[in-house]
């Protein structure tokens, strides 16, 4: 039988090309990519990874190489299930979410990923192959742009192929927010798909008076209102704000989902499989959301996640964000008339460039 041989992980800081910004974390010259390779019996590899803004990954990478990994090895990584159980619990009092499910995620895409390839099919024809095109919007994080710079970020995501846009809100001042949303929305036109993303910058109060001055401007949602730990806030601002929902970048388990999605806290759950427990979890977050008639959103990783939303039949836009491999990635996703397509590579098809990203390795 085969069976795992090695698990290895390896750290990055990676340089953005742009200085980015967002209300919550400031600007963000850089963020940690943590990646995973697991190596059965046979010689077949699967990869998988996470990441942080700005700091705290060496910790995944801790808890990977310590703990996560010496469980693994000799074990069969076709179970992949019982793998993840195994995973969740080596590592659940010292987490249960957060810096835990960040490295359980990473493992669990390259056991994924190692599935796949050992059957030469897609990862999501293996999840069940719902269609592969995919439609996308481009996730700004520009909370410090100019106008003028906001707009020719929305030239270039337009001539990249994007027809829907998100950019980012929470400034201190809320007049200046709906001053830069109105400013787009007039450039963009009105029937453009536009969200925005506080980062969790307000109160609750706050989110429903803005939620109220950004009500003329159609928006698709708003992300991220306020801290994911207000489930009630959550409640008020959907019910509230009269104006759609995203949230689930920061939670990190599927009890977390569970208990947004049935108090109604939420339009559209927005996990990111490198932090929500991997493909494993993510399928059942999804499941949940389609459970309660609701559509689902993604955050991050979108070279990984293009192959979820692929198999779903309940998913909306996929971000792609701008935390890209796409400089050290063989074939990145191309977009054409705001879609994309879930590549036929066996496996989640990623070729990392780990020669390239030497460079940048910590």
């Amino acid at each position: 039988m085969t069976k795992i041989a090695t698990v290895t992980s390896q750290l990055f800081q990676i340089p953005l090309e742009t200085v980015l910004s967002d209300s919550t974390h400031g600007e963000i010259p850089h963020f940690e990519l943590v990646t995973v390779t697991v190596r059965d019996t046979d010689g077949a590899e699967g990869v998988g990874y996470t990441y942080a803004v700005n700091s705290g990954a060496a910790a995944f990478h801790a808890l990977i190489e310590g703990y996560l990994a010496p469980l693994l090895v000799g074990q069969d990584p076709a179970r992949i299930e019982h793998l993840w159980q195994q995973m969740w619990w080596k590592v659940h009092y010292s987490g249960r979410g957060g810096h835990a499910t960040s490295a359980i995620s990473a493992v669990d895409i390259a056991l994924w990923d190692l599935k796949a390839r050992r059957l030469d099919t897609p990862l999501w024809r293996l999840l069940g192959g719902f269609d592969p095109q995919v439609a996308v919007y481009a996730g700004g994080i520009d909370l410090d742009f100019t106008i003028d710079a906001l707009r020719d970020q929305a030239d270039g995501f337009q001539a990249e192929g994007f027809r829907a846009i998100k950019m980012k809100v929470g400034r201190a001042n809320l007049r200046e927010d709906v001053e830069r949303v109105a400013n787009m929305r007039q450039y963009l036109g009105d029937d453009f798909p536009l969200m925005v993303d506080a980062n969790m910058r307000w109160t609750v109060d706050q989110a429903v008076r803005a939620a109220h001055q950004l009500e003329p401007f159609n928006l698709v949602w708003i992300e991220e209102p306020t801290i994911p730990d207000d489930v009630q806030g959550h409640v008020r601002i959907v019910r509230e704000g009269r104006t759609p929902v995203a949230t689930g970048e920061n939670m990190h388990t599927l009890y977390e989902f569970q208990q947004m999605i049935t108090a109604g806290g939420v339009t559209y759950p927005e996990p990111d499989v490198t932090n929500c427990g991997g493909v494993t979890a993510f399928r059942k977050i999804a499941a949940l959301a389609e459970a309660h008639n609701l559509p689902v959103t993604s955050h991050g990783a979108h070279d990984i996640t293009v192959h979820l939303m692929a198999a779903l039949p309940n998913r909306t836009y996929m971000e792609v964000h701008g935390f890209s491999l796409d400089r050290f990635v063989a074939s990145p996703l191309t977009v054409t008339d705001g879609n994309t397509v879930a590549p036929e590579r066996p496996g989640h098809g990623i070729a990392l460039d780990f020669a390239r990203l030497a460079e940048f390795r910590v």
